[in-house]
């Protein structure tokens, strides 16, 4: 009868040399990256057959004082609907009023351009400044 236990031995393996090699094996893929020409294929870039149109933006800037300046022009609310209208029909689908107007600007003032933009069939926006009070 043998009493005496039977010693396990575990199997061990030293990775003190794998940590060497895959520091090695990334310096190697890091430098043939960077030898690599970004050039080897070519490939042919699709060109439009047809013009794309831009999207149409109008920007109304509103003053305090109720001017509204459409390109650097001065213009009254009643002249407005002409102004625009040539570039709502280049693209009447995307074609969009942005709205630029101070907070101390008078609501009527900005639904006066709405109004002119939903009479247009063009999209209206209002332009927000990105400061927090």
């Amino acid at each position: 009868m043998s009493i005496r236990r039977r010693l396990r031995t575990h199997g061990e393996m030293h990775a003190g040399a794998l940590n060497d090699i895959l520091f090695i094996l990334l310096f190697f893929f890091l430098i043939v990256s960077t030898l690599a020409n970004p050039n080897v294929i070519k490939l042919s870039q699709p060109k439009a057959k047809s013009d794309t149109k831009a999207k149409q933006t109008v920007i109304v800037n509103i003053k305090p004082t109720g001017e509204y300046i459409i390109n650097g022009k001065q213009i009254s609310i009643e002249e407005m609907r002409t102004f625009i209208q040539p570039y709502v029909q280049k693209d009447s689908t995307q074609a969009t009023i942005a709205i630029n107007a101070d907070k101390t600007v008078p609501l009527e003032n900005v639904v006066a351009v709405m109004r002119v933009a939903r009479d247009l069939g063009a999209r209206s926006t209002l332009l927000v400044d990105t400061k927090v009070n």
